[in-house]
This record gives C-alpha cells, structure tokens and sequence, in this order.
C-alpha cells in the first residue's frame, strides 16, 4: 500500500517544480512571433490559466482513468510516446544488471576468499576504477576501441543483440563496482562466523561452502544495493543513452524539460518512479526466499 502515497508524493513534487520553473510553455507552444491574444487563447486551451490546484486535480482525475495526458509539443497521448522509449530504458538497465550482478558477485566472492592476495588487490583496483571513470568517458573509449578498431560491436543505435553489449558495460560498470564491494564486506562477514569454521571442519567442499552456506547469508546486503542500483541506473541512463544515441525515456525527458512539455516530464517521472517501487518491492519479497526467517504479514 506504500506506493499509492508514493506516487502521490512524487506527482505533487513533480508538478509544483515544473510549474515553478521560469518560462511559458503557452508562450513556446503558440510560437515567438505570437502575440498575446494567441498566446491566451493557447493557454486557455491547456488548461494553465486556472489555479494550480485545480490543474492538478484535473491531471490526477485523468490519471486515475490510466490518462497521462497529451504532450504540449506533439499533441499525442504521453503514453504512446514513452512507451516504447521506457521499454528501451527497461531493456538498456536490464542488461546492465546482469553485467553489474554476475561479475560483481564474481569478483566480491573471489576477492573474499583471496583476501589481501595479489589477486584481491588487483581486483579492488578494477571496482575502484569502475566507481572512479565517468560513465560518458568509458563509453566513448568502448567505441574507439570496440567499434571503430577492432570492429565487433555497433558503434551506436538500437538494433540486435551486438548493439547492447557495449551500454550495457558501460552503464553496469558503476554498478558492479558497487556490487563487488559489498558483496567482498558481506562475505568476509560471513566466512569469519563460528559456523562457517564449524561446517569447514566437517569436511563440507569449499565450492558448496562458499555458495550454499557464506553466499546464503551474505546475500540480504547485497540485494539491498542491488535494488537501489537498479532504480538508479533507470534513472540514470541518460548519459550513457546519449553517448550510444540509445532512443530510451532518459534523452527524451531531457527534451521535454527543456521544451517546457509538462505532461511528458511528469508521465515519465511516474512511470520511473513507478518502476523503482516495483524493483524494491521485489527486493523485498526476495529477502524472505533468502532468509526464511524473514517473514511478511
């Protein structure tokens, strides 16, 4: 039930800043040239001539009957146009996840059980880096030596699957680096528990030790920041959609903000919000089938 005061919350934020902001979307709609009758006729006919209380009410009447609006702009449904551009955001984050947990989980494990070793100082150097190198320059040094050199990968667009490995790395690089970090500290955590000596000194493998007992219970942490880089790697993605031109929802609000295209902005800043809910409510659910001494009412 938290979410419907959420978005509520979220929506009332979004609105209030938007129409805060300096500048007159009747006055961008209606044109430069026009003059000031046209400019209240226009509008008029958007609604913005009444209180703003009232302007949000009639959003959130239209938004309980599944209606974002129109955008000022294009004059088409806001949700024609985000669809397919949150669907390309959705597909850009999933695949940087996978990137971020398999080899941030890989590297946490490994660096906790090589701890202090040359390969554990080695592999904090590759997360620091990963947390130090901006998420544009890393992009663009992919292209010249993926794309343009060695020619494997697409150098930008959406397309087939090749057109996804490098954002993807490039958005994930952050992330796993995040990952890998706590996954080391929960780990090490958990391999310096009695009971971890216990199930080593009856002779259990270190293979099912490491994945069945340590990484069990390590795991609670490690899903906390999973979901919290999942909502900002979706929320983030604008720069790395921009260095790839990947046609996703981030580029596009940008586009919005600055053309004043209200219902856009605030139909995309729910829809994003809305999935970040969604992405921790999970999280939340996952902590019981980890732990099940977790339990919900």
């Amino acid at each position: 039930m938290a979410i419907i005061p959420v978005l509520v919350g979220v929506s009332i934020a979004v609105f209030l800043m938007l129409h805060l902001t300096p500048g007159d979307p009747a006055r961008m709609v209606a044109g430069m040239d026009a003059t000031p009758e046209q400019v209240d006729r226009v509008r008029h006919l958007l609604g913005l001539d009444q209180p703003l209380y009232q302007q949000y009410l009639s959003y959130m009447g239209r938004l309980l009957h599944g209606d974002l609006g129109r955008s000022i702009v294009t004059h088409d449904r806001v949700l024609s146009d985000l669809w397919p551009r949150y669907q390309a955001t959705v597909e850009l984050t999933a695949a940087a996840m996978v990137v971020s947990v398999s080899f941030g989980l890989l590297i946490g494990i490994v660096s906790a059980v090589r701890q202090y070793s040359i390969l554990d100082n080695a592999l904090s150097v590759v997360a620091l880096a990963g947390l130090s190198i901006p998420a544009y320059w890393l992009g663009l040094m992919l292209i010249v030596v993926f794309s343009l050199r060695l020619r494997w990968f697409p150098v930008a667009g959406m397309g087939g699957p090749g057109h996804l490995v490098l954002p993807a790395v490039t958005l994930g690089t952050f992330a796993m680096a995040i990952v890998a970090r706590m996954t080391r500290a929960s780990m090490l955590e958990v391999l310096g528990q009695d009971y971890i000596r216990v199930v080593r000194a009856k002779g259990v493998r270190d293979r099912r030790l490491l994945l069945r007992h340590a990484l069990t219970n390590a795991m609670i942490p490690i899903l906390t920041v999973i979901g919290l880089q999942a909502g900002q790697l979706l929320g983030g993605a604008i720069l790395t959609e921009s260095v790839f031109a990947w046609p996703g929802i981030g580029r596009f609000m940008v586009d919005a903000i600055q053309a004043r295209d209200f219902p856009i902005v605030q139909g995309g800043v729910l829809l994003t919000a809305l999935t970040f809910v969604v992405v921790n409510l999970v999280v939340d659910l996952l902590y019981s089938a980890v732990d099940p001494r977790i339990k919900y009412a």
